[in-house]
C-alpha cells in the first residue's frame, strides 16, 4: 500500500469533549450492555479500518479472537496520527482514544464517507474495555500505548523501525460493564463476510483462537459475487444485473438477479451498515424496479398474455438484490437506528437503477422477457391467492362464524385473557382438551407436520388444511392487506409440542410460519412456547415432575443428602444441605472442564492448572511467578516452554506443553484472564480450602464410620451420590405429551400457577431471518455447515 499519511495529520482531528459519561451510561453509546453491545465494540474498531479502505489506503484487515475473549484488529492503513495535537497538547492517537467524538470524520475532508453507526468512535471502546493496547506503524516508526478502562497507563512509546504502515488495536471488554463477555463467532463471521462483499478487493481474515478456526473473506467480484453467493442454492434465471455510479457525493451500487424460487431477498446497506429496516435507498430501488419493468412491458414487442400492469409485489417475487449507498452525512432513524433517512437518496438511487435497468432490458431482450414472464406469473399467483382468500372468506372459513371443527374454543371472548394452545397430534390434543380450563383456554390439535412456508408460495400455503385452520382460529386474517391484529382472538398463543426430534421440527415449522406471516404478533409478545416437564420421578409413595437436566440433578442430590454423611480430608463432616452445596460446586467445576475440552485443552492438563497454589494472571507467566508455575508443571511430568512472539503488529506469549503421553497443547497466556479459567479456579480453590484436599469418605447415617467408602476424588463422590440417589425411584423421560394424562398435563404445563413458558421475541430479526433461511430454505449447504459446526455440542441425540 502507498503511504499517504501527509494528508492525514493531527490537525485533521476535530474534538468534541466528554468521555466520563460513557462508563456511567454505556447503553447510550453502544445501544446495550448485552451481547449486541459487546459486538458493537468490534464493529466500531473494524469500521475504522474499513473507512481507511474506502478512502483507498487499506486492503487487508485481520481480526483475532483470543481465549479470554479479547480481540485484536489490525490493518495496513495509514496508521492513526501520533504527532502532538495542536489544541490538546498530547499525541493525536491519545486524543482519538480518550476524547469522545474525536476523529478524522467530523470535517468530511479526511474521510468523505465513514461507517461508524453512532459516530461514537473508538474512544467508547476504550472507555468500556478492561484494557486497550494500540500499536501504530507510521512514518517508518512503530509506537505503542496501553490504556485501562479508558485512561492511559503508559505514555506513547516509540518501539523502533517499521517497514509498513497500519494500526493494531487489542482490547478486552470490561466484565464490570457487560452482562456477557462471550463473543459469538458466527455473528462476527457474517459481518466480516458482508464487509468483504461491500468493499471489493478488501481482504478480512478472522482467526478464532478459541476453536482454532480461521476464515478469509475476499470478494474481488464485490456485489456481483454477493448476489451469486446469495443465490447459490437457487437457479438464477438470467445474468446478474449490476450498476454503480455517484451523484451529489453519494456513491450507489446495486446488483440483482431473479431465481426460480418465490422468496424476495433484498439487502440494503448504507456506509457498510446493514439497514434492516430499509429506508430511502430501498424506496428508491423499489420504485425504479417497478417503473422500469412496467415501461418495458408497455413498449416492448411481447406476446399479448405478458402485456399487463405489474405491482411492486409482483416484480419482487424470487428477486435477490443488494443495494449499497455511501453517503457523506448519513441520518439513521427507526427503532434500531438502522433505517436510512436521507430524503435526497431516494431520487438518486431511483434515477441510477432506472437508467441501468432500461439499458439492460434493451441490450438483453431474452433476459428481459424471462423477468417479465416471472413477474406476470407472480401476478397471476397473487390473483389466485386473492380469489382463494375471497372464496374462503365467503364460505366463512376466515371469519368468526365458521371456526375449524377441531378447535376446542374457550368461553371467554376477551382476547386479553384468552389462550390458544397449538398442540401436536390428536392424542395430546385429547389430553389437553380434557385437562384445560375451558373458560379461557382453547385447544387446536394439528395433525402431522405443517407446511414449510419458507419454501412455499402464498397461494399454496393458503390451501394447506392445517395452516388454514390456524389462521381461522386466530381470526386476524393474513397477508399485508388483510392482517388486522385488533381482531386477534387470543393474546397468548402457545406452541405445545413433544420433547423429541419431530416435536422440535413441528415447533420450528410453526415458528417459521409466525415469523414470516405474523412478525408483529411476535413483537407484541403474544407468542409463547410451552415447557412441559422432561422427566417424571416416581415410586409407590411419591411422584415428581421435573423440568430439565439441572433440576433433575438438584432433585436427586436433595433426595439422598439427608441420609448421608460425607467426611472431607481435613475431617469436616457434611450432611443435608451442606452436601448439596458442596456438590453444586463440584458439578460447576466439571461443567467448566467440559467447556475447556472444546477449546483444545485436555481435562487432566486443566485440572493441573486448577490445582496450582495461586490463581494466575497473564502477566505472571513472564516473571518469577511464571517460573515457579512452569517448575510445578515440570514436576507433574510436562515439558514446558514459554515462547514470546513480537512482530510489527502485536506481542504474544504462548505456553507450549507436552505431557508424559506425548499430548501437545499451545495456550495463549491470556487464557489465564478468561472467565472460564478464573471461575473454575475460584470454585476449585473454595472446595479445596474448605475440605483440606480432594479425597472424601461417604457413608449412610446408620452405618458405622468404619463402613465409610473412600472416594478418590470429588468427581467420584458426585457420581457415587447421584448413583445412590437413583436407587428406589424410577425416572421416566417424556418424549410425547400424549404420555401424560389430562390431569398431569394441566398440572405441569397448562396451569398458570405451576407452568413455565418461554415468550418468543425477535431480539435480532436479521439473525432470526438468516437462521430460518439457512435451516428451512432450499439450500442444503448452509444446513450441512450448521450441523457440522454444532455436532460436537449435542449431548443427547434422539434418533
Amino acid at each position: 500500500m502507498t503511504d499517504h499519511s501527509n494528508s492525514y495529520g493531527s490537525g485533521t482531528i476535530k474534538v468534541l469533549k466528554g468521555l466520563e459519561a460513557v462508563r456511567k451510561r454505556p447503553a447510550m453509546y453502544i445501544g446495550s450492555t448485552d451481547i449486541r453491545g459487546l459486538h458493537h465494540l468490534v464493529w466500531e474498531v473494524v469500521d475504522n479500518s474499513v473507512d481507511e479502505s474506502m478512502a483507498g489506503y487499506c486492503d487487508k484487515i485481520r481480526v483475532k479472537l483470543h481465549l479470554d475473549n479479547s480481540i485484536t484488529v489490525s490493518d495496513n492503513g495509514r496508521g492513526i496520527p501520533v504527532d502532538m495535537h495542536p489544541t490538546e497538547k498530547k499525541p493525536a492517537v491519545e486524543v482519538v482514544l480518550t476524547v469522545l467524538h474525536a476523529g478524522g470524520k467530523f470535517d468530511n475532508e479526511t474521510y468523505k464517507v465513514s461507517g461508524g453507526l453512532h459516530g461514537v468512535g473508538v474512544s467508547v471502546v476504550n472507555a468500556l474495555s478492561e484494557f486497550l493496547e494500540v500499536t501504530v506503524k507510521r512514518d517508518g516508526k512503530r509506537y505503542r500505548q496501553r490504556y485501562e478502562r479508558g485512561a492511559p497507563v503508559s505514555p506513547l512509546e516509540e518501539l523502533g523501525e517499521a517497514e509498513y504502515t497500519g494500526t493494531t488495536i487489542r482490547f478486552r471488554p470490561d466484565e464490570e460493564i457487560f452482562e456477557t463477555n462471550e463473543y459469538n463467532a458466527e455473528t462476527l463471521r457474517k459481518r466480516f463476510e458482508e464487509l468483504a462483499y461491500l468493499n471489493k478487493g478488501l481482504e478480512i481474515e478472522f482467526i478464532d483462537e478459541r476453536s482454532g478456526e480461521s476464515f478469509t473473506y475476499h470478494a474481488e467480484g464485490g456485489i456481483r459475487q454477493f448476489i451469486k453467493d446469495l443465490n447459490s442454492g437457487e437457479t438464477g434465471i438470467h445474468s446478474i444485473v449490476y450498476g454503480e455510479g455517484s451523484a451529489d457525493d453519494v456513491a450507489i451500487e446495486f446488483g440483482l438477479q431473479y431465481n426460480a424460487g418465490y422468496k424476495e431477498n433484498v439487502l440494503t446497506f448504507a456506509n457498510n451498515i446493514r439497514t434492516k429496516e430499509g429506508g430511502t435507498h430501498l424506496a428508491g430501488f423499489k420504485t425504479a424496479l417497478t417503473r422500469a419493468l412496467n415501461k418495458y412491458v408497455e413498449n416492448a414487442d411481447l406476446p399479448k398474455k405478458l402485456k399487463q400492469k405489474l405491482s411492486g409485489d409482483d416484480v419482487r417475487e424470487g428477486l435477490t438484490a443488494v443495494v449499497s449507498v455511501k453517503v457523506p452525512m448519513p441520518q439513521f432513524e427507526g427503532q434500531t437506528k438502522t433505517k436510512l433517512g436521507n430524503s435526497e437518496v431516494t431520487g438518486l438511487v431511483s434515477g441510477l437503477v432506472y437508467d441501468k435497468l432500461n439499458t439492460f432490458f434493451e441490450e438483453n431482450p431474452k433476459d428481459a422477457k424471462i423477468i417479465v414472464e416471472k413477474a406476470v406469473d407472480a401476478a397471476r399467483a397473487r390473483e389466485a391467492a386473492r380469489k382463494a382468500k375471497d372464496l374462503v372468506r365467503r364460505k366463512g372459513a376466515l371469519s368468526d362464524n365458521s371456526l375449524p371443527g377441531k378447535l376446542a374454543d374457550c368461553q371467554s371472548k376477551d382476547p386479553g385473557v384468552s389462550e390458544l394452545f397449538i398442540v401436536e397430534g390428536d392424542s395430546a390434543g385429547g389430553s389437553a382438551k380434557q385437562g384445560r380450563d375451558p373458560s379461557n383456554q382453547a385447544i387446536l390439535p394439528l395433525r402431522g407436520k405443517i407446511l414449510n412456508v419458507e419454501r412455499t408460495r402464498f397461494d399454496k400455503m393458503l390451501n394447506n388444511k392445517e395452516i388454514k385452520a390456524l389462521i381461522t382460529a386466530m381470526g386476524a386474517g393474513i397477508g399485508e392487506e388483510d392482517l388486522d391484529l385488533e381482531k386477534l382472538r387470543y393474546h397468548k398463543i402457545v406452541i405445545m409440542t413433544d420433547a423429541d426430534v419431530d416435536g422440535a421440527h413441528i415447533r420450528t415449522l410453526l415458528l417459521t410460519f409466525f415469523f414470516r406471516q405474523y412478525a408483529e404478533l411476535i413483537e407484541r409478545g403474544y407468542l409463547y412456547i410451552a415447557q412441559p416437564p422432561l422427566f417424571r420421578a416416581f415410586n409407590s409413595k411419591t411422584e415428581r415432575f421435573i423440568k430439565d437436566e439441572p433440576e433433575l440433578k438438584a432433585f436427586l442430590l436433595d433426595r439422598v443428602s439427608d441420609d448421608l454423611v460425607v467426611v472431607s480430608e481435613n475431617g469436616l463432616s457434611f450432611t443435608g444441605s451442606q452436601i448439596v452445596d458442596l456438590l453444586k460446586g463440584v458439578s460447576f467445576v466439571r461443567d467448566k472442564i467440559d467447556e475447556v475440552e472444546n477449546i483444545g485443552i485436555a481435562r487432566h492438563m486443566f485440572l493441573d492448572f486448577l490445582q496450582y497454589k495461586i490463581k494466575l494472571v497473564p502477566t505472571d507467566i513472564e516473571d518469577d511467578k511464571g517460573q515457579e508455575f512452569m517448575k510445578y508443571l515440570e514436576e507433574r511430568g510436562y515439558v514446558v516452554n514459554l515462547h514470546v512472539e513480537e512482530d510489527e503488529e502485536d506481542r504474544r506469549a504462548w505456553l507450549f506443553l507436552i505431557d508424559d503421553k506425548g499430548h501437545r497443547a499451545q495456550i495463549g497466556v491470556e487464557f489465564f484472564n478468561s472467565r472460564l479459567y478464573k471461575s473454575a479456579y475460584e470454585s476449585f480453590a473454595d472446595i479445596r480450602g474448605i475440605c483440606g484436599g480432594l479425597t472424601f469418605t461417604m457413608r449412610r447415617k446408620k452405618e458405622e464410620e468404619s463402613e465409610a467408602k473412600p472416594m478418590g476424588s470429588m468427581f467420584e463422590l458426585l457420581d457415587a451420590i447421584l448413583d445412590e440417589a437413583q436407587k428406589g425411584i424410577s425416572i421416566q423421560r417424556y418424549k410425547g405429551l400424549g404420555e401424560m394424562n389430562a390431569e398431569q398435563l394441566w398440572d405441569t404445563t397448562m396451569n398458570p400457577e405451576n407452568r413455565s413458558m418461554l415468550k418468543v421475541s425477535v431480539d435480532d430479526a436479521i439473525e432470526a431471518d438468516s437462521i430460518f433461511s439457512d435451516l428451512m430454505g432450499d439450500k442444503v449447504e448452509p444446513r450441512r455447515e450448521f450441523i457440522e459446526r454444532n455436532a460436537l455440542l449435542v449431548e443427547e441425540l434422539d434418533i
